[in-house]
């Protein structure tokens, strides 16, 4: 299961992060990140209405806060490095935040078996290699990779800690609610703060219209997005984090494909090399 789950994680993430690149070429970052996310709201307050999810409030759920908190800092930071470039390095650099709750399980005391260390280390290097490195070409900035640094604790921070947010499925609707409403509250802050230095909220050409007109696929992204974290948490449940956290990790992967046959962009080598290196990893961890 926990196989199953943590591979519902990175298709989840790997589309949702292919519409919202989409999105981002039409309206600014920080309003697809805050509009995805309040619908997200509306729909999850439904639903932890109709499940009776308030009944497991509790202290857990401070970990959910946490993560609501980290999880627009780190996308910020993300834009901010992809901004400063090269796009080539910053992106597969990113997904290095697997790190975080791998390292967390080792030092719970979680210990792979062989196959699946190797499972690990191959998938990693596929995640990395998806991303299309750049391996030559202009000078990255060092700001670039602190950026991109401090945006891989982020997201591998927010992996660990939605895991540890709820033991149950009415408990988890809840905590992604809260999460979700932290999301709204820390990134309509920073859209606030963005605006009053002369940034834009709505598109240049079409403003409000074009936002409108995107509801669909805001709802698919914030939804997509808020799955993920919710078959995540139960991949982490159910089985080894080691496991769990590579395999949710290899959303790049989908990501690319993605873009490859809806976009018809071209796979460059290193792209298709690292597609099969994760698609190898992922055998590996699952019969491990």
């Amino acid at each position: 299961m926990t196989a199953l789950f943590a591979l519902a994680t990175s298709l989840l993430w790997g589309l949702a992060d292919f519409g919202g690149g989409l999105l981002t070429r039409r309206m600014p970052a920080l309003t697809v990140v805050v509009a995805s996310q309040a619908i997200a709201v509306v729909v999850l307050g439904a639903v932890v209405i109709a499940t009776g999810g308030w009944a497991e409030a509790g202290p857990q759920l401070w970990y959910a806060v946490a993560a609501g908190a980290v999880g627009p800092v780190a996308m910020l930071a993300f834009y901010k490095a992809l901004a400063l470039g090269p796009m080539g390095v910053v992106s597969p650099l990113g997904s290095l935040g697997v790190a975080v709750p791998v390292g967390i399980g080792l030092i719970l005391g979680e210990r792979p078996g062989l196959l699946q260390f190797a499972g690990i280390a191959v998938a990693v290097a596929g995640i990395v290699l998806a991303g299309g490195p750049q391996l030559r070409g202009a000078p990255v900035q060092r700001q670039a990779i602190l950026l991109t640094l401090l945006a891989a604790f982020g997201f591998g921070a927010v992996m660990a800690l939605i895991s540890e947010a709820s033991t149950t499925i009415t408990g988890l609707f809840l905590a992604l609610f809260v999460q979700r409403v932290t999301n709204v509250t820390v990134g309509g802050a920073a859209l606030f703060v963005s605006v009053k230095r002369g940034a834009r909220a709505l598109p240049e050409d079409g403003g409000m219209r074009i936002v409108w007109a995107s509801i669909p696929a805001l709802a698919f992204v914030g939804l997509a997005d808020v799955a993920a974290n919710g078959t995540y948490s139960l991949a982490a449940q159910h089985g080894p984090v080691t496991v769990a956290a590579v395999l949710a990790n290899l959303y790049p992967v989908v990501t690319v494909l993605a873009a490859l046959l809806l976009l018809k962009e071209r796979l460059r080598a290193v792209q298709a090399t690292g597609a099969g290196l994760a698609l190898v990893g992922t055998v590996l961890l699952a019969t491990g």
